[in-house]
């Protein structure tokens, strides 16, 4: 025990060593939510009908839900109208199709966080998605993961080329009637990561997903989706900075993990 207080201690003591901002022109929606404003972060992301339907659903049952008051914390009563609910790099909010386009600003921003995105350059045997406010703008190793079977992408890809799996899983775990934030998540989730390791599959590699929160006066509401089919085993660490501002930002995530018959998934997050 003293030993793992030494640790914490010695953690808590140090800098924040990630709270630098990242000097970029970005494309940020006007604060404020409503039904258009869902319309809009859809549309930017071109999702099939289906899902514009599933995220004023969701947005709906939001309304008539009440923040929750039972948790012992202390901060500032929120103001849903004063959050900027999407914003992307300026012209990439499609994402780059491959590690040469992305901004050479996100690739340092990404480098000073200590997880390159030149695939020479990463942990043997760790692929990762990187997600920089509301969009990912790199995923590594995705052709030799596609060699297993295996699927990693960003959730808006996922979207555009699984539909199938997204539309079957997509709030099986945590539905947007579930609680306040997974309405609210579930109405206004701009990205995030979409696994799905193939029935007998031992995942070849350690995924892991990393958001960074940039923008001011934003949320960050990513959606990640892991599907282990029968006997398939994965492991995924997530983890997420912020620049040090005197403000508050929101960030409500969902994490929805699908592990079939004699399936594992190992998940962290720091």
């Amino acid at each position: 025990m003293k030993t793992q207080n030494k640790t914490i201690e010695k953690v808590t003591s140090q800098d924040y060593q990630y709270g630098f901002v990242t000097d970029i022109e970005q494309d940020t929606i006007p604060p404020g939510l409503n039904e258009d404003v869902i319309r809009l972060i859809s549309n930017k992301k071109d999702e099939p009908d289906w899902l514009i339907s599933w995220r004023l659903k969701a947005y709906n049952n939001w309304l008539k839900m009440n923040e929750p008051d039972w948790a012992k914390v202390d901060y500032p009563k929120i103001d849903y109208q004063s959050i900027s609910y999407y914003s992307a790099p300026k012209d990439k909010s499609d994402g780059p199709k491959s590690l040469d386009e992305v901004d050479p600003e996100l690739v340092k921003t990404y480098e000073k966080l200590g997880i390159p995105l030149e695939e020479q350059k990463m942990l043997a045997g760790v692929a990762v998605d990187a997600v920089f406010d509301s969009v990912s703008v790199a995923t590594t190793f995705k052709e030799d993961l596609g060699k297993a079977g295996v699927i990693f992408s960003s959730f808006s890809e996922a979207v555009q080329d699984h539909p199938d799996l997204v539309k079957k899983y997509l709030g099986s775990v945590v539905p947007y009637t579930d609680n306040y934030f997974a309405a609210l998540n579930s109405a206004v989730f701009s990205d995030g990561s979409f696994v799905y390791i193939p029935k007998g599959v031992r995942c070849p590699m350690e995924l892991s997903t990393y958001f960074r929160i940039n923008a001011m006066n934003t949320g960050q509401f990513e959606r990640t989706l892991i599907i282990a089919d029968e006997g398939s085993h994965v492991s995924y660490l997530e983890g997420c900075t912020a620049p040090m501002r005197d403000e508050n930002q929101l960030h409500a995530a969902v994490v929805e993990l699908v592990a079939h018959k004699d399936a594992e998934i190992k998940y962290s997050t720091v």
